[in-house]
């Protein structure tokens, strides 16, 4: 049964619930999940995963990730983004992009931001955008969120401002577009958006659906990439690798505290482990089926 990871190049109009149901069909697999949802209309960085990679899942959505986002200045509207009904429209020819360029660290840092009406964040039980499709306005708390790096690269085409924007999990680039627009007194909705990185993968490692149609399980990673930014620890045996197999801890003489990719000796990888005096404790595991 295939196994592994697919960074996929979402495409516009698709949901990532339809990009993962879609792979299902190419690859004849039921287990597939995807981390970091994206709004139909953005496009970009989706990691799927496939097999017993969903039991990685949520390591790679608390990840930090990158957008390239097209602010349209002028422009307020119900879902914050070009999809939803105009509730107002300004005229934006006065703003300068130094004037963009001198709001922007306000929103740079921890900040608080109000998650919009339309999403997935759940009030009493209720998903927001259930509740505002019955024209229903209910309180939100704000949620803490990092935007790490946020700056003005250019204008598109169609004279939107461009913003790539570094930031942590549960950030809403569309609510950051209209918050800055509020900022500069003219109002502002998200245009497009793509993500260019997400789990540590790049938009340039992406294949597209198509891709994957064409070529299929040749085109999965391997789960342990996931992973890379930690060290690889090679058990030395057979037996300490029956242990860990078994869920148990096992010695590690010498080995730095830390957290490693810990592999068998003939270099299967099994799991995510913390070293603490010594000691490999598994964090996850993810040998077997």
């Amino acid at each position: 049964m295939p196994d592994g990871i697919l960074i996929v190049d979402k495409p516009a109009g698709w949901t990532s619930m339809d990009v993962c149901a879609k792979i299902r069909g190419i690859l004849r697999e039921k287990r597939v999940g995807h981390a970091g949802t994206l709004d139909p209309m953005a496009t970009g960085v989706l990691p799927v995963f496939v097999g017993r990679a969903t039991k990685a899942v949520p390591f790679a959505e608390s990840g930090g990730k990158e957008y390239l986002a097209a602010l349209r200045l002028g422009l307020v509207t119900d879902t914050q983004d070009i999809t939803g009904e105009t509730l107002e429209k300004n005229d934006p020819s006065a703003v300068t992009e130094e004037q963009i360029r001198a709001v922007l660290p306000c929103f740079t840092g921890e900040i608080a931001q109000l998650p919009p009406m339309y999403s997935a964040v759940k009030v009493n039980g209720q998903r927001l955008y259930a509740l505002a499709r019955k024209g229903q306005n209910v309180e939100r708390k704000p949620r803490n969120i990092t935007v790490f790096e946020l700056e003005l690269t250019g204008r598109s085409p169609e004279g939107d401002f461009l913003l790539r924007c570094r930031c942590s999990k549960g950030t809403y680039l569309r609510t950051l577009c209209h918050d800055i627009g509020q900022a500069l007194g003219c109002g502002g909705a998200m245009a497009a958006l793509r993500r260019t990185m997400a789990a540590g993968y790049l938009l340039t490692e992406a294949v597209t659906l198509e891709d994957v149609q064409t070529r299929g399980a040749e085109l999965l990673r391997p789960l342990d990439t996931l992973f890379a930014r930690y060290s690889a620890y090679r058990l030395p045996s057979e037996g300490k690798e029956r242990r860990v197999r078994c869920g148990n801890p096992v010695t590690a003489p010498g080995l730095p505290d830390g957290v490693y990719r810990v592999y068998s000796p003939g270099g299967d990888f099994l799991c995510l482990s913390r070293a603490s005096g010594e000691t490999l404790t598994a964090i996850k595991n993810f040998f077997g089926g």
